[in-house]
């Protein structure tokens, strides 16, 4: 049998390490997929030919059309990332019947809905698990191997730069802005770090993972996301002290009134395995009504980790050429006809515990007159602790961790909070998940 020709657009990181894996393991892919697999053409502006293996045998252009309109290619791998001209490269595949390999989760998150409409129509397949959390097989898990069950909710640690830096901010008590500039120095973080720091990057893979688990549209759009920059070495201090660790989360769960989706930092307690992934890694916690939590842990991105989930796709797409497309498994875990546009919730309406950090004056009365506001909005106070005086004033730190709440009611609170005048600048929140299996 004829090996499947590959289109690949992209020889950058993640480019250069699907050939190189590709051209590589060859035979034991052969093996697995049951037919040979070539890449016999390329696009690329630019490339480093000596980080390549097996380019002799690609003909490479800089013109990304010209190798999606090649008839001779059945698979088309993009891997140029960002919204345009990725998304016009896709749907012109597409249109073209060839089938699609991605790892560009911004463009799934943002035009995944109408890709796979296309998809669907031309009878075609587009896989895309290096889009969330890179060489980890969570796209597999969640839409395959935990059909059974209903899934509760998915909290993962899915960008690798947040994670490092909150990692050292703990374990080396360093500043968020000094360690953001080792991150950029290591390659773990980008000159604008905004999508990795801010969560966008986190919320894009939430959404796929949202969708994946609930059988819903993908809706980026509605996803809440905050980054990490105002989390100061005093905040990890403080959280360890309470039995939490901080960590970047993208947390969807279904609940009687619609669908969460939601990036946030998160005091997690110490004690949870994903509480004790450190530096650039990811892991993923998923919580079925069958099987209970399982937890995905590995390298969420890099050469070859992200080479090795795009590879398994080509493998997935090769082993389903000849199948019936109504039989195939479904883009999005449930059968097109069976997507529910269930409600996203916004951020005021979810429920959660929460760590609050505010500065006020050392003088009596004063959190009394705090917790007398935290109850008139049916809040209610687990655990408090007011800090040693800073150097130099009359104010201390005074930390809570609150019971569960809906976050409208604590907004008015903090409000209030706010205008005291024993009260110093803005109240520093962070939400509280414990992840119970």
């Amino acid at each position: 049998m004829n090996p499947v020709k590959v289109g690949l657009l992209g020889l950058g990181t993640v480019g250069g390490g699907t050939l190189n894996v590709l051209t590589r393991n060859a035979d034991e892919i052969a093996r697995r997929a049951g037919r040979g697999i070539q890449i016999t053409h390329a696009a690329a502006k630019q490339y480093d030919p000596s980080q390549l293996i097996g380019l002799e045998s690609v003909e490479v252009t800089d013109d990304a059309f010209s190798v999606v309109e090649n008839p001779e290619l059945e698979i088309i791998i993009e891997l140029i990332g960002g919204y345009t001209p990725a998304r016009e490269l896709v749907l012109k595949a597409i249109e073209n019947g060839k089938h699609v390999v991605t790892a560009n989760k911004a463009l799934i998150a943002m035009h995944g809905n109408e890709i796979f409409e296309a998809a669907q129509q031309k009878g075609v397949m587009v896989a895309f698990e290096a889009a969330v959390a890179g060489g980890i097989p969570i796209i597999k898990a969640v839409r395959e191997g935990l059909a059974a069950n209903h899934i509760e909710w998915i909290a993962g640690i899915i960008n690798g730069t947040g994670n490092f830096i909150l990692s050292e901010m703990r374990d080396k008590g360093r500043e968020f802005a000094d360690v953001l500039k080792e991150a950029q120095a290591l390659g773990y973080a980008e000159a604008d770090p905004t999508f990795d720091v801010e969560g966008i990057d986190a919320a894009h893979k939430l959404t796929i993972l949202g969708s994946i688990a609930f059988g819903i549209p993908l809706q980026f759009e509605k996803t809440y996301t905050e980054g990490i920059t105002k989390i100061e070495p005093q905040d990890v201090e403080y959280a360890d002290q309470f039995g939490y660790r901080i960590k970047h989360l993208g947390i969807t769960r279904k609940t009687e009134t619609g669908i969460e989706m939601r990036v946030h930092p998160t005091m997690i307690p110490r004690r949870r395995l994903i509480a004790n992934v450190d530096g650039v890694m990811n892991a993923v916690l998923v919580k079925g009504d069958a099987v209970g939590p399982t937890l995905y842990y590995g390298a969420g991105a890099g050469s070859k980790p992200t080479a090795s989930a795009v590879v398994a796709d080509v493998v997935d797409v090769v082993r389903m050429l000849t199948t019936d497309p109504e039989n195939r498994v479904p883009h999005l875990a449930f059968q097109p006809g069976k997507l529910v546009d269930l409600a996203i919730l916004p951020i005021e309406e979810v429920e959660t515990t929460f760590y609050l950090r505010m500065q006020v004056i050392d003088r009596p009365g004063v959190v009394a007159k705090i917790a007398s506001i935290l109850a008139e909005s049916h809040i209610s106070i687990e655990a408090i602790q007011q800090k040693e005086p800073n150097e130099g004033d009359n104010t201390v730190p005074l930390v809570m961790l609150t019971q569960k709440v809906i976050e409208k009611q604590l907004n008015k609170a903090i409000a209030e909070i706010e205008q005291l005048e024993t009260v110093f600048g803005q109240v520093m929140r962070i939400r509280v998940e414990r992840l119970d299996g």
